[in-house]
């Protein structure tokens, strides 16, 4: 097999048809409610219009959240707010019903998919639906070595490609990405950091799980130490995902340039799906069209990275917990969306001869 070329999207992804956004910014205009009385709802709903290749837009029926897990050995350096190599735990968690995703994910009955790409765990601890996707047990600590082998990078985001195509395939029409990560979000901030070409104290954030100052510190120092080390490949997406990224991140950079592909919507959670995100962008420029920013998690990579996507986050309420639960906030707005514009009925157009009778003179 030869080796996968992400640049190969560029002739792969098209954007959403303009043509079909343009009916349905027509038809939202003959609606009863004014245009713009309905906020950025209006947006959404033709955004997701195009995106389907319909008028009236279709209502979403099959959501999914689809959550890539793995463990980051950089996590050993007292960056998180968890301990190194317990993601495992947060994913039985969330099988078992107690993280905020499964609370709000059970309330609007969407269902959740978890896939392992590298947890850091014995397999017989998880469900086998869960861990027979893994690439590898754990990621390298990416201050001073690979996260992952050129040739992991590529089984990776095949990986995340072959996730996409099976939701595609299934009929799934809206699909929640998050991650289940412990030091995710050091190499998010420092893929974002190297792309945006700023420096580590500019991106590093607290995490989801929030941490002190002095591990604060530790973690610009490990992402300074990693940028050092992604520089000189930042031309090879996928030597870029080896170098600093993971094999969670990596999958998460195939699915969303695959979905791009096959015309799948994507609702983004938060920092480290914005930096998978930016490293798809730098494959195929086109493929942000097809994703929606769910939230502002308050993460600065995050905000950097959806900057240079042009992308304007639907919710901005703080939620740092990740998992997807932000992202999945998101979805009952584009679903309210979508409807509002289906099913409100258009204005009475005046009748013909009133038409003629109001042209005549004195009419």
């Amino acid at each position: 097999m030869s080796r996968l070329n992400l640049d190969d999207f560029s002739d792969l992804i098209e954007r959403p048809d303009s043509g079909v956004r343009r009916d349905a910014e027509e038809r939202r205009e003959r609606l009863v409610v004014p245009p713009g009385a309905l906020g950025r709802l209006d947006e959404l709903a033709e955004w997701l219009a195009a995106a389907q290749a319909a008028v009236p837009v279709r209502a979403v029926e099959r959501p999914r959240v689809v959550l890539f897990a793995g463990d980051h050995g950089v996590a050993g350096l007292g960056v998180s707010g968890r301990a190194a190599g317990t993601a495992h735990e947060l994913v039985r968690a969330v099988l078992d019903g107690g993280r905020p995703v499964s609370v709000v994910a059970r309330r609007t009955g969407v269902p959740v998919r978890i896939v392992d790409a590298g947890l850091d765990c014995d397999p017989e601890l998880l469900p086998e639906d869960v861990t027979r996707h893994r690439v590898r047990r754990g990621s390298g600590r990416i201050d001073v070595e690979d996260a992952l082998t050129v040739e992991e990078a590529e089984q990776a985001v095949r990986l995340g490609m072959a996730i996409a195509d099976e939701e595609a395939d299934s009929g799934t029409d809206v699909v929640v990405l998050g991650d289940l990560s412990v030091g995710g979000t050091t190499a998010a901030a420092t893929l974002v950091a190297a792309l945006c070409g700023t420096d580590a104290s500019v991106v590093t954030g607290r995490g989801g799980a929030g941490i002190d100052d002095l591990a604060w510190m530790r973690k610009c120092a490990a992402i300074r130490d990693a940028l050092r080390r992604a520089r000189p490949v930042l031309g090879d997406q996928l030597e870029l995902l080896a170098a600093v990224g993971g094999a969670d991140l990596a999958a998460m950079t195939g699915f969303l340039l695959q979905a791009s592909s096959r015309r799948l919507p994507v609702i983004l959670d938060g920092v480290v799906t914005a930096a998978c995100a930016l490293v798809a962008q730098r494959a195929a420029f086109r493929s942000p069209d097809w994703w929606l920013a769910g939230q502002l998690s308050g993460e600065p990579a995050q905000a950097k990275a959806l900057d240079r996507l042009a992308l304007t986050p639907v919710l901005d309420h703080g939620v740092t917990v990740g998992e997807g639960t932000g992202a999945l906030l998101a979805l009952p707005l584009l679903q309210s969306a979508a409807a509002l514009v289906a099913e409100l009925p258009e204005r009475d157009r005046p009748a013909a001869a009133d038409e003629e009778k109001a042209e005549l003179p004195g009419g």
